[in-house]
């Protein structure tokens, strides 16, 4: 998963043949994805980083058709639904004015993820929208149909402006990580460890937002490592917020006065992105684990494991600690299956997950959180075990 893939994203579904693939070229303006009349053309879902105006920037998701055959065919279908959950809005594309079975069960699985969509009746210079088609359409949910020609321009505007109707404003209207938590001219002091683990030369995707949004709040932030805290605070400047990796919380909590607001990196992209009000339920079960239990530990990238990775090792480490109880741990990273069916797991620990989108986070949630199985985040679980999750949980309170 890569910093582009944050854009919004939309999905194109729908049988064979219907010109998924055309449509998609259409609204690039370019040959992305291969048109044959051939059916099954598309076998992995193709993607294509594009502008829409009115939203910004957009990812497009090409997808096998959901008709597909034989065992091969099954494979592309199951390829296929599995980008449901990490779109924000899907188009499903049906043509000669068939709505039949297939496009019901798709229709179910976008309702399941809460994904918004809208029905395009392609290839309409052959065959128009039929009234029944409607109607048969419209008893199954409530959605914009158009007709849809690749050759006609005003089509294509129309497609845009249901696009931009459609989309979710929270998919590409950008939030504030602190806005209410601070006024301007407020110091705001930024811990940033350099470890193993901080890439070399630059600084990770949290900490850059969190400076980004200090400025944008019209407040001073100040930047410093964990080992320079003491010499920023005999300046006697007082910052009205400490924001520290969650990893040094241990360290810091010690060093920063307590009548100085303080919390992490990832408790604020917890709030800020992830299912607040569930990691607050979900991170006290903690002292509930029992001995046997899996914890299953969400990372949201792919990147190379260092002895102190924070998700691996360290936290695993400091929750047999503090629990005193014999855990097991599975790991999935990136939108990788589960590695067991979810009943399984006791606990889940999700990290910030500052290179996914909102909904691909709250989706990859999603399952657990409606089989009642806690949820947490990197930053309260380490906060929690540190016997600090009341105070750096009150800010955003």
């Amino acid at each position: 998963m890569k910093g582009k893939d944050l854009k919004p994203h939309i999905g194109i579904f729908g049988r064979r043949n219907l010109g998924k693939s055309s449509l998609i070229n259409v609204l690039t303006g370019q040959d992305i994805a291969i048109v044959s009349n051939k059916a099954g053309t598309t076998t992995d879902p193709v993607k294509k980083s594009i502008e829409i105006f009115g939203i910004g920037p957009v990812i497009i998701t090409d997808t096998a058709g959901i008709d597909d055959k034989g065992y091969l065919g099954k494979k592309r279908i199951e390829k296929s639904l599995s980008v449901i959950p990490n779109v924000d809005l899907a188009i499903l594309i049906i043509s000669e004015n068939t709505f039949g079975e297939s496009e019901k069960q798709i229709l179910n699985e976008f309702k399941e993820y809460d994904l918004p969509f809208l029905i395009i009746h392609s290839k309409s210079d052959l065959q128009k929208l039929q009234p029944e088609t409607i109607n048969k359409i419209k008893q199954v949910a409530d959605v914009d149909i158009m007709d849809f020609n690749i050759n006609d321009k005003s089509a294509l505007d129309k497609l845009i402006k249901l696009l931009v109707k459609n989309m979710p404003e929270t998919s590409y209207k950008s939030k504030s990580l602190f806005k209410g938590i601070i006024k301007p001219k407020d110091i705001v002091l930024l811990i940033t460890p350099i470890d193993s683990e901080a890439p070399e030369g630059r600084m990770i995707l949290p900490q850059v937002m969190a400076l980004r949004d200090v400025l944008d709040n019209d407040a001073i932030c100040v930047t410093v490592k964990e080992t320079e805290i003491e010499d920023f605070l005999k300046t006697g400047i007082k910052p009205a917020l400490a924001v520290t990796d969650s990893q040094a919380f241990e360290f810091v909590n010690k060093i920063i006065p307590k009548d100085i607001t303080l919390t992490s990196f990832s408790i604020t992209l917890a709030r800020y992105r992830g299912n607040f009000d569930k990691y607050l339920e979900g991170t006290p079960k903690i002292s509930e684990l029992n001995d046997g239990d899996t914890i299953l530990m969400l990372e949201s990238c792919t990147h190379q494991l260092a002895c102190d990775d924070i998700g691996r090792f360290k936290l695993p480490k400091w929750l047999q600690n503090f629990t005193q109880k014999k855990l097991n741990f599975d790991y999935a990273s990136g939108l990788t299956k589960f590695p067991k069916p979810i009943d399984n797991y006791a606990l889940v620990i999700q990290c910030g997950g500052c290179v996914v989108t909102q909904k691909q986070l709250n989706n990859r949630l999603l399952p657990f959180i409606k089989k009642n199985i806690p949820v947490s985040n990197y930053g309260m679980a380490i906060a929690y075990v540190n016997g600090i999750f009341n105070r750096v949980t009150e800010p955003f309170l």
